[in-house]
């Protein structure tokens, strides 16, 4: 017979799924995050969620700061190389929260949510590339084949709408090039606008007129990139996100950029263009399609550059 908290955790489980609409990826982490503390606790000797108290989540992280992120093997025996970081160690407060806050939704007595502070963590800094090597970028690709064409217009529409690279992969052909805007269904199955540019709207045409298979999705592999291989049937894919981060690498050293270039660095570049050339963060927050808005924040300190102009040029010209 199972427990109450493997109940109540399942039933959690199940109103991510059915009423939050959670992706079942989401659902998985949160499911390893919560087993994870609730084994802990039952050494505790906790049998009931009534008897989670501060207490019990303050040794959780300490157990979970002491845990190991990765071992490395040292004359044949395993050496602990470093913890788990304060980012990953607040995954597993957030899911408990999360939990705490379904329990008080139903009245189920235990701790209030409100209770469990995350561990503060150093802002990461962000990864970018200049205007100049953003326009390399762009035009790297070169040539009217159909690999070029296809590479130059996921260029050009990454840049565009700030699509995360899995929102890309999933395109179907049939968004056309006619319309300014596209409805796009993102993370936890929220829908939201992206909006295409002239140039994004050429390089969109030019590709799909030189396409001759019937397949449905927007960007799919080419001749040259289906396999050789006699026993394998010849079937054309949609691209991955390995992929395409593999086109970004590929164009980016092409380009003569050397920093490291990932389909999310032109998905900041998007964001900080937008905000340098005076958009407000509401407006990209909801076309980045963030939940929180802190989380669109974090670009704010990229586009401050022109309050130290200001104060060059008006601070203490007395």
């Amino acid at each position: 017979m199972a427990s109450e908290i493997d109940q109540l955790q399942r039933e959690f489980l199940e109103y991510l799924e059915i009423e939050k609409g959670s992706a079942s990826r989401t659902i998985e982490n949160y499911e390893h995050y919560l087993s994870r503390f609730f084994e802990f606790a039952k050494t505790k000797q906790v049998k009931s969620v009534g008897q989670i108290t501060t207490d019990l989540v303050r040794e959780f992280r300490l157990w979970l700061n002491k845990q190991p992120a990765s071992l490395k093997a040292k004359r044949g025996k395993p050496v602990l190389v470093e913890t788990l970081s304060k980012k990953t160690q607040n995954y597993y407060l957030i899911a408990l929260r999360v939990f705490l806050k379904y329990l008080g939704k139903r009245g189920i007595k235990s701790i209030s949510a409100d209770q469990i502070e995350l561990a503060k963590i150093p802002e990461r800094p962000i990864d970018l590339i200049t205007p100049l090597e953003l326009s390399h970028l762009l035009d790297a690709p070169s040539g009217n084949d159909l690999k070029a064409l296809r590479d130059k217009a996921i260029l050009e529409l990454l840049f565009s709408t700030g699509l995360r690279v899995s929102e890309l992969c999933s395109l179907s052909r049939e968004i056309g090039t006619n319309h300014e805007e596209l409805s796009i269904r993102g993370k936890g199955g929220k829908v939201r606008v992206v909006f295409l540019s002239e140039q994004a709207r050429t390089a969109l045409k030019k590709y799909l007129d030189a396409r001759k298979d019937m397949e449905d999705g927007l960007f799919v592999q080419v001749e040259n990139e289906i396999s050789k291989n006699k026993e394998q049937k010849k079937e054309i894919k949609h691209l991955t996100k390995r992929s395409v981060e593999r086109i970004v690498k590929y164009y980016a050293i092409k380009a003569g950029i050397s920093k490291k270039v990932t389909p999310h660095v032109i998905r900041h570049c998007f964001a900080t263009d937008l905000l340098s050339n005076g958009a407000d963060i509401r407006s990209v927050q909801m076309m980045l399609g963030h939940a929180n808005i802190g989380t669109t924040q974090i670009y704010t300190h990229v586009t401050d550059k022109h309050l130290h102009d200001i104060h060059k040029k008006f601070h203490n010209k007395g």
